[in-house]
This record gives structure tokens, sequence and C-alpha cells, in this order.
């Protein structure tokens, strides 16, 4: 962790007049929080890269273990089931043994079973070991975007999250790197890009050592001294763009407006409960009934269809190299989504940019449903993989900031893991579907789920500019 850093007198005079959080959101953005968002990100491109893999492999063990639809449907939900409860449970831990400890565990739980699954020899084991990927990849996402959360300024905090979801996309183009490289390049392809998918167990390791623990957290079970030093850490640290170490301009407390003028949430009671009791409490139901909504038909639209994505271009026709490619060029319109939504959040506002890019992928979701040429449904596809990942980078941005701090992290996880159920149920339902009419149902039916989550959206409070609460 190295010493603790000098801070200058101006930050050290006001310390005693505010609290540490306050003295977070005063801070630029420095080359801790650098630090911190690149380390968090890269744990999340390694989730996303084993999720991403799965979909390659599935195309290939299609043909090369001759499996059913149903097997595959299997194979594709059994890892969701993992992450549900995953997320439920990882959600609990970090607002018990705090948000790194859980974050490193997790990395080091599913690098080593996604390593393991590269030694599968029957549909059995293969299941079992993507249960347990699925447990740890569903408890590290909450809780990584929870820690930003809890280190971001207050005025760039949103960005800050979108930015970390962003890394999703790194992840999921590096699976489809390896789905088009390794996996359709031999009938032992799909075990060697499962094997390269241990890396996050050997990354645990350098986050349990340089990732800080929230400072929220440390404050929350009385270890004020390392709460203090990590605070002084931040303060003392260079500023990434320029401009002059210390505090700037303090955040908007909850139901201030902000210099823009924009509307912002009024405090609320205090939350006296823990658990799940506190989220379907008076002053936090609505949110939590809004973002569970959200969660659900985000996920069910989103793993239904890139799951199954290369599957169903192969089925419909396309070889399996053809398939992986389209896959990889739709892939990279992830990246401009996640950009624009990280502008758009601090414009715009948590909830409007939500509701908007979600609304951007039902109508893609259509498009694609009655694409018959492959020029539209490589355009349908992009548009689908822009607006349906930016709506994920803006969930995420706003999870975190619908609670205080002591069910934070309980709160993200629970929305997290109800929605994990639709993800469970997407990849059963798609073959149900497409049977029934085709790609033009499955598309269909996930851009009524996009309409139906954007719509829950509205229920959600907007914390633009808004000092975190305690």
């Amino acid at each position: 962790m190295g010493p603790v850093p000098r801070i200058d007198e101006s930050a050290a005079a006001a310390a005693p007049t505010l609290s540490r959080s306050q003295r977070l959101d005063r801070l630029p953005f420095t080359r801790e929080h650098g630090r911190l968002l690149g380390g968090a990100g890269i744990g999340w491109a390694l989730d996303a890269m084993d999720v991403g893999l799965i979909s390659f492999v599935m195309a290939a063990l299609s043909r090369q273990w001759q499996l059913s639809d149903t097997s595959l449907s299997l194979i594709g939900s059994i890892g969701f089931v993992g992450m549900a409860l995953g997320a439920t449970l990882g959600g609990l831990l970090a607002d018990r043994i705090g948000r790194r400890n859980v974050f490193a565990f997790t990395l080091l739980l599913y690098g080593l079973a996604t390593g393991a699954s590269a030694l599968a020899t029957s549909v059995g084991a293969l299941l079992v070991l993507r249960f347990i990927v699925g447990l740890g990849l569903g408890s590290e996402l909450p809780v990584a975007s929870t820690l930003v959360s809890e280190y971001a300024p207050a005025r760039i905090r949103g960005r800050l999250v979108v930015i970390l979801e962003a890394f999703w996309a790194v992840g999921w183009l590096l699976a489809a790197l390896l789905g088009y490289l390794v996996v359709a390049g031999s009938d032992n392809g799909w075990r060697w890009a499962l094997a390269l998918g241990a890396v996050p167990a050997v990354y645990a390791l350098y986050v349990r050592r340089s990732i800080p623990e929230s400072v929220r957290f440390l404050e929350s079970t009385g270890r004020h001294a390392e709460a203090e030093a990590a605070v002084q850490r931040f303060e003392g640290s260079t500023p990434m763009f320029g401009g002059a170490a210390g505090p700037v301009a303090p955040p908007a407390a909850a139901g201030d407006a902000p210099a823009d003028g924009a509307v912002t949430a009024p405090a609320d009671a205090p939350v006296t409960a823990t658990g799940l009791s506190a989220l379907w409490g008076a002053s936090l139901r609505s949110r939590t009934l809004g973002l569970w909504l959200v969660w659900f038909f985000v996920n069910f639209a989103y793993y239904g269809a890139f799951t199954w994505l290369p599957t169903l271009l192969v089925a419909d026709g396309m070889t399996m190299v053809k398939s992986f490619q389209y896959t990889l060029i739709i892939t990279a319109a992830q990246l401009p989504g996640y950009a624009v939504a990280a502008y758009l959040i601090e414009r715009w506002g948590r909830r409007p940019t939500l509701a908007s890019f979600l609304v951007g992928a039902a109508g893609a979701a259509a498009l694609f449903a009655v694409a018959s040429t492959p020029a539209g449904v490589l355009t349908a596809g992009c548009l689908l993989s822009f607006f349906c990942l930016g709506a994920w980078g803006a969930l995420y941005a706003v999870t975190p900031e619908m609670y205080p701090t002591a069910v934070r992290g309980t709160g993200a996880g629970w929305a997290s893991g109800f929605g994990r159920l639709a993800s469970i149920l997407a990849p059963l339902a798609v073959p149900v579907l497409n049977r029934a009419g085709d790609l033009w149902l499955v598309f269909t039916v996930f851009a009524g789920a996009f309409v139906i989550a954007a719509a829950a959206a509205l229920l959600l409070q907007e914390r633009k500019g808004v000092a975190l609460e305690q």
C-alpha cells in the first residue's frame, strides 16, 4: 500500500469540519481514482470475458458434442442461477466483511472454476463448474460498482461508474476475439479459451493488495484510523488531468438544487432496519420496485439476445466463423454506447439517460426482428449493442445511489440477484420462442421487455450531483 501521503495545509484544516465522505466528494479526479477505476475495471472486463465466452462455447459444443437445444439452454442458464444466488450473497457479505474482500474472493472463485471448465468431459461436469463460475460473477459485479461509487466525487460519480461498466465491452470483445480466433480454430479451441479464463484467479491477488477498502464501510465498522488513512491517500494524490490538488466545489446535499438547476431527490428518513426488510421499507420501497423491474427485464432481453446470438446465426444458415465474425462486429458497438451514456448521465441525469437508452434498445430489437439481409442483421445488431450497453452503464451507475451506506451493498446485490432470475429464464425461453416464431418472435419479445424496463426506470429517484446517503 506504501506510506500515507502528506496532505496540504488547506486540506488538513478542512478535515475537522468536514466528514471524510465530504472530503472525498470535494476532490478532483486523482491518480488514486484512476488506479481504483482501472483495478476494478480490469476485474469487470475479466468477468465479461467469461460470460461472453460461454456463448461461443455453446455454438462449438452444439456441433462437437451434438447437443440438443435443451442441453444448450441448461449450459447457458446454469451460470445465471449461480449469478442470482451470488449477487444476493455478495451484496450481504459486502455490507459485513467489506467490498474489497468480496471483490477479491469472487475473482479467485470464478477464475479457478473457469479454468477447471476447460477439462470438462461431460455436460454434467460443465454444468456444475458453470454454476460455481456464476456464484463468483454474480457476487463481484454489484460489489465493484458499489466500491467505485463510494470513492467517486459526487459531481462525476455517475460518469465514473459508466466508465467502469464500459470495461464490460472490453471483456466481451476479448471473448469475441477468443471465439473468432481460438474457439473456431480447432476442435479443442473452446477448451483453450476457457483455460485462459482462469486469469482472474491470479488477478485476485493484485486486488487484495492494491485496491482500497471503502471509507464508508470502514467508518460503519469503527475502523476510523484506516478510513482516515484512505482519505489522506486520495487527498495527497496528484490530479489526473492537471489543475491544483485539494478540494473543489462541494457537492449538493440531498434536497439541494445543484448549480445547473437540475432537480434532485429530497432527503430521506433514516433507515433503521437492515437486510431485505430495509429495502422494502416506506422510504425505499418505490426505488426498490423500480430497480428490480429494470434489472429483471434488461437481464431478460440482454442475455437472451447475446447468449444465443452466435448459435442463432449458425442455425439461420451462417457458418460458425461468419457467425463469430458478425458477433465480434456487433460487440464492438458497445463501446460508443458506453461513451455516449457516460457523457449524458452527467448532462441529462441518470433517469432520463437510462430510460432513453432502454427505448432505443427496444427499437433496435424490433429492427432485428424484421431484418432479412446480412446488412440489416449487422445494422440492427450494432444498434441493439449500442443502446443496450449504454443502458447497462446507466443502470449500474444509478443502483448504488438509491440506498444509504448501511444497505448499499445489500440493495445493489438484491437488485442484481432478482435480475439474474430473468437471465436464467431467457436462455431457456429462446429455443421455445424460436421454434414458435423464428427470430421475429424472439426479438419482438425482447423489444417488449425493454419497453417495460424503460417505464420502470421512471420510478427511480434522480441523484445527479447529489452526495451519497450515509
